[in-house]
């Protein structure tokens, strides 16, 4: 990664600067809350595909900077609704929002920094990139209710799963490259290429992150592992234990998923990384990443392109 942010190391501070100056404001509340939560650092996976797209494009302008922002902006916002939703208390290995000022302060701040976006995205003045983005956040909202919708529900297929982290997760990812060729004016065709690269690199992107969540290392993600299980929330690995599983597992998973409860949390732990529900996972992932890698053969070579070929690979093999 820090290989990849070096080829846009000059801009990626600018977008960072553009950030902090955003999140001004005259309620000290505002500033605390937004400060806490983009500082605490993330990949930024989101902007730097903001910016790697726009120099695949050979962009020459300055906007893909303020479009970066905008897209970390609509994320964080994201984060702060999801945590509460969720009842989250750890992310990047600190105290949620949520957990350090309350549920109301961290879901009016997340609308300030949904506002915030949206007035960065009149300074551009690109009406088919505020469509985009509109879009893409409206679908966001809908996938977020979606997904509250199918909790505890231990019928949801695999189909259901990957509609709705489609929209909760990979179409942000797709608006994002699709925003900054919208910024390049590069024609329909190729346009299309990237908004097909930005979605499957996060479809494979969550289904990567869905199995971290049972293999993972709650000091080395930042967050504590077993949390979709203690949602109640029927995630891939999951899924495929109700169909594939054994009786026993079967209803383990089932008393789980139902209850939201982490009475069996390791045992549920330890069937899943046995039974070949993560590998299953980490395959459907890969076929994404494929289909990525596929969507970039026919965009520009350049350093740029490389770079996201390579975003593509650390994606599929991260352990956290």
């Amino acid at each position: 990664m820090e290989h990849i942010r070096n080829i846009v190391a000059s801009e990626f501070d600018e977008v960072n600067d553009l950030i902090v100056a955003q999140l001004e404001s005259d309620v000290a509340l505002v500033e605390n809350i937004g400060h806490y939560i983009v500082e605490a650092g993330g990949k930024r996976l989101r902007p730097l595909l903001v910016l790697l797209s726009a120099g695949c494009c050979q962009y020459q302008g300055q906007d893909h900077i303020r479009l970066a922002a905008v897209v970390e902006f609509i994320h964080t916002a994201t984060l702060l609704h999801d945590d509460v939703v969720d009842l989250s208390t750890l992310r990047r290995g600190r105290p949620t929002a949520n957990a350090k000022w309350g549920n109301a302060p961290s879901i009016l701040v997340g609308d300030f920094l949904y506002s915030r976006a949206f007035q960065l995205l009149v300074a551009i003045g690109d009406m088919d990139i505020m469509a985009n983005l509109s879009e893409t956040t409206n679908t966001i909202a809908a996938g977020e209710v979606l997904q509250l919708s199918r909790v505890g529900d231990i019928t949801t297929t695999e189909e259901q799963y990957l509609d709705v982290i489609q929209r909760k997760t990979a179409i942000l990812f797709a608006s994002a490259c699709r925003g900054a060729a919208q910024l390049a004016s590069m024609g329909t065709s190729d346009t299309k290429r990237f908004d097909d690269f930005g979605l499957s690199l996060g479809m494979a992107f969550q289904l990567i992150d869905d199995v971290l969540d049972y293999e993972g290392d709650a000091e080395e993600m930042g967050k504590n592992v077993g949390d979709d299980l203690r949602e109640g929330k029927p995630t891939l690995p999951l899924i495929y234990t109700l169909a594939e599983g054994d009786a026993y597992s079967r209803k383990l998973v089932q008393h789980a998923i139902n209850e939201r409860s982490t009475e069996h949390q390791d045992e549920i732990l330890s069937i899943v990384s046995n039974n070949g529900s993560l590998d299953y996972a980490r395959n459907i992932a890969g076929s994404y990443a494929q289909q990525a890698r596929d969507a970039l053969s026919h965009l520009p070579e350049n350093s740029y392109r490389d770079a996201l070929a390579e975003l593509v690979n650390i994606a599929t093999i991260r352990r956290r």
